[in-house]
């Protein structure tokens, strides 16, 4: 990503930004929030209120993190990714209050939210998972493992539930959807997909479809 060194990016006056840190053009940091030394933050992000980055994260282009939002050592947003109001990372597999475990190395579990993925509100992401490429999270879910790319989980644990289109909406399926080869359709877009293994992959980009 193409970062700025003019300071193209605006920060409220309440909130902090610590040096050093890499923030890109079109970037918005609003009230009370606190970025920490040794970030990248890519271009066109909106951080809202009330948001903590930790020491040496990684923020893609275009990423959007809801008020109350903590992002911490370990974590990994790609491009497009939407953190929802009040959503909750983690990074530590097993804290304890008197047992010292702040190693990145050693003690940190990384988590890593693939490209246009979206993680709803008050969700909980437990340290050590991906989120795959425009899976989506719904509010309240906790996910405790992969969630496979347009995979739409919820519920705790967060189980799938269904698939999601790159532009966000459910997709319908057309046939019988447990089939091998079976076609899923986003009744927005008109993209197609259909199943593969595990997962589902394109088949039409929709005239309405999300890049």
């Amino acid at each position: 990503m193409t970062l700025a060194t003019d300071k193209t990016y605006f920060v409220h006056e309440s909130s902090y930004v610590d040096e050093p840190c890499q923030i890109g053009a079109g970037t918005k940091i609003w009230h009370f929030s606190h970025v920490m030394k040794d970030c990248e933050i890519g271009e066109r992000c909106n951080i809202g209120q009330n948001v903590v980055i930790s020491p040496g994260v990684r923020i893609g282009n275009n990423v959007k993190i809801q008020n109350n939002v903590s992002v911490y050592t370990g974590v990994i947003l790609e491009d497009d990714v939407f953190c929802g109001p009040s959503m909750v990372f983690t990074n530590v597999v097993t804290p304890r209050s008197h047992v010292r475990r702040n190693d990145p190395a050693k003690d940190y579990a990384p988590t890593i939210v693939k490209r246009g993925a979206t993680l709803g509100a008050n969700c909980t992401v437990v340290c050590g998972h991906t989120i795959g490429e425009y899976a989506f999270v719904g509010a309240g879910a906790v996910v405790t493992k992969d969630v496979p790319p347009h995979a739409m989980v919820y519920g705790n644990p967060a189980r799938l539930r269904g698939w999601a289109c790159a532009c966000g909406i459910k997709l319908e399926a057309r046939g019988d959807a447990s089939a091998a080869g079976a076609h899923l359709v986003c009744p927005e877009c008109g993209a197609t997909y259909r199943r593969s293994g595990e997962g589902i992959e394109i088949v039409f980009t929709g005239p309405g479809s999300a890049p």
